[in-house]
């Protein structure tokens, strides 16, 4: 599937918050993904390969136990 040339787009949010000595942290981080597919793409296997992919990626194994992490994806007509 292909990624490039401005077919995946993402939109990170993330919130802070701070604790009781005033430092600031990061509590949570949202992204959205926004991805263009072929009118012939099978959208279901899209998304089923999505809904798998935090546990494989890196950044969120490293971070998961301190900022609660949360994602979607929003397929678009390419």
């Amino acid at each position: 599937m292909p990624a490039s040339e401005g077919r995946l787009i993402g939109d990170i949010t993330g919130e802070v918050e701070a604790e009781d000595d005033g430092v600031i942290v990061i509590k949570r981080i949202h992204a959205t993904y926004h991805l263009k597919v072929d009118p012939d793409v099978d959208r279901a296997k899209v998304q089923r390969a999505f809904d798998g992919h935090m546990p494989k990626c890196p950044v969120y194994r490293s971070i998961s136990g301190s900022i609660d992490i949360t994602s979607e994806l929003v397929l678009e007509d390419a």
